[in-house]
């Protein structure tokens, strides 16, 4: 008896350290919600769109590009300033800046940024989509701890009602108006009840350590949760609930009819873009380009002389021209001056007519079409499931609303018949065995009544998740 006197307090003792700090269900799911690496595996997909769509806007942007380049050629060569044939080492330097914009075929750009636009904001619903599923994991795991809470709560209610009892009976024992037979059995049904409650309590803490798995929580972090009454937990009517309109603002609210609708818009977007891929593009380039090099000079004067045109013979006197010639005095053209006198413009117009390029085109629009296709085979299959699943939840809810329902008249024959059975033991009119199986029965139907009450809650929040509502206690 000491043994079993001691048990509650340790076990009250042990609930004690534990519970360090309350969790409620909102908290519950924006622990989970932040920390789940699925969930951040997702949102890096969805980030990996987004650069994908900007980078597809940034493409309408003209392209613009600056270079420049050095090199030295030996041998004979051309001078890239003065195309004139050079035979000694040349040193020369290109700078140059060009850009190029499509001018026609545009459309083919625009829709594929609007394309990447889709898949982007698909790619985010995708990540809310795995939200709501680890929402309502979470959801599932909390009410499951909740009713193991509240079942080791009742199993204790039912050690003490024992206890209570077999003191009692100790004390008529004592008093010679019952046998020593009641009291031995009444002290057996309170071994068993300890055991249930021990049982109950390490079904408790699994629960919970169940729900800390779901959120991703470290098994070791202090943590209790918080416990609203199941009869306040607000629940819609289940009229209000009824599978074909829930189904309706399912199409609409869920995560995943929404991306499924927006990757069936992208995928008809790139349809049309690798389409008009095909089609002849014109463009418009312009360029700015200087030069140059180490052989290019320029006049900075002259001197004259007369120039000699013959001998006389036989004395050999020169005989020199009677207009004199000039000899340009020639350095080589600074830098600067080289870049200004080289500077050139272009502009002009491109045409690109795709003939034969490997059925890379033409095998890009007929990917488009199948994964066209593809989206929308799977939106079909997102749907037909998701309308299952709402007509199977109200049914599951229907099913658990009745036999919540049956439950209560369980409860309250088995609580009369109790009543009646501990006022008949304590005249004496009905033996120990009688009371303990008039107990137990109680005790089950409350415990019944409680997981159905739970199981009814959570068939309802269900429902009310698939109508768009989320989930809340």
């Amino acid at each position: 008896m000491k043994k079993l006197s001691i048990l509650p307090c340790i076990c009250l003792f042990v609930q004690s350290i534990t519970a360090q700090d309350k969790w409620d269900l909102k908290r519950c799911v924006e622990y989970a919600v932040n920390n789940n690496i699925s969930v951040k595996q997702t949102d890096v997909q969805a980030r990996l769109a987004e650069l994908t769509f900007k980078q597809a806007q940034l493409s309408q942007i003209p392209l613009l590009s600056l270079g420049g380049n050095i090199s030295y050629s030996s041998g004979q060569s051309q001078d890239p300033a003065t195309f004139a044939l050079i035979t000694s080492g040349l040193w020369s330097s290109q700078y140059f800046v060009q850009s190029s914009v499509n001018v026609y075929n545009f459309n083919s750009l625009h829709n594929t940024i609007a394309g990447s636009r889709l898949a982007y904001q698909a790619a985010d619903e995708a990540t809310e989509k795995l939200k709501n599923d680890v929402s309502l994991n979470v959801a599932n795991a909390y009410l499951n701890a909740l009713l193991s809470v509240q079942t080791a709560n009742a199993a204790e209610l039912q050690l003490r009602l024992s206890q209570s009892q077999l003191s009692i009976t100790q004390k008529q024992v004592s008093a010679g108006t019952l046998p020593e037979l009641n009291a031995a059995e009444i002290e057996s049904q309170v071994a068993q009840d300890s055991s249930s409650y021990v049982t109950d309590r390490s079904s408790a803490e699994q629960a919970i350590l169940n729900l800390k798995a779901y959120m991703s929580l470290d098994a070791a972090t202090p943590f209790d949760i918080a416990t609203p009454p199941v009869e306040q937990i607000p629940i819609e009517n289940i009229s209000d609930l009824q599978p074909e309109m829930v189904y309706g603002l399912a199409l609409k609210n869920q995560p995943l009819q929404k991306s499924d609708q927006l990757y069936v818009e992208s995928g008809e977007r790139f349809v049309v873009s690798n389409r008009q891929a095909m089609y002849p593009t014109l463009a418009l380039f312009g360029q700015f380009y200087t030069t140059f090099t180490n052989q290019t000079y320029q006049s900075v004067g002259s001197f004259s002389y007369l120039p000699q045109i013959g001998v006389v013979s036989p004395s050999g006197a020169s005989v020199y021209a009677v207009d004199s010639a000039k000899v340009p005095i020639l350095q080589k053209t600074p830098y600067f001056t080289q870049l200004n006198q080289n500077f050139r413009q272009t502009i002009g117009v491109s045409l690109n007519i795709p003939i034969l390029n490997g059925g890379t085109l033409r095998t890009s629009y007929a990917r488009a079409k199948l994964n066209l296709r593809n989206y929308k085979l799977q939106q079909q299959a997102d749907n037909l499931a998701l309308k299952q699943n709402i007509y199977g939840a109200y049914a599951l809810a229907i099913a658990a609303l009745q036999k919540f329902e049956s439950q209560k008249k369980t409860l309250e024959a088995t609580q009369k018949s109790f009543d009646f059975a501990q006022k008949r033991y304590n005249v004496g009119l009905l033996n120990t065995i009688d009371l303990l199986t008039n107990q137990n029965n109680y005790f089950k139907a409350k415990v019944d009544l409680l997981s159905d009450q739970f199981d009814f809650v959570f068939k309802m929040k269900v429902l009310e998740f698939y109508k768009g509502m989320g989930i809340r206690l």
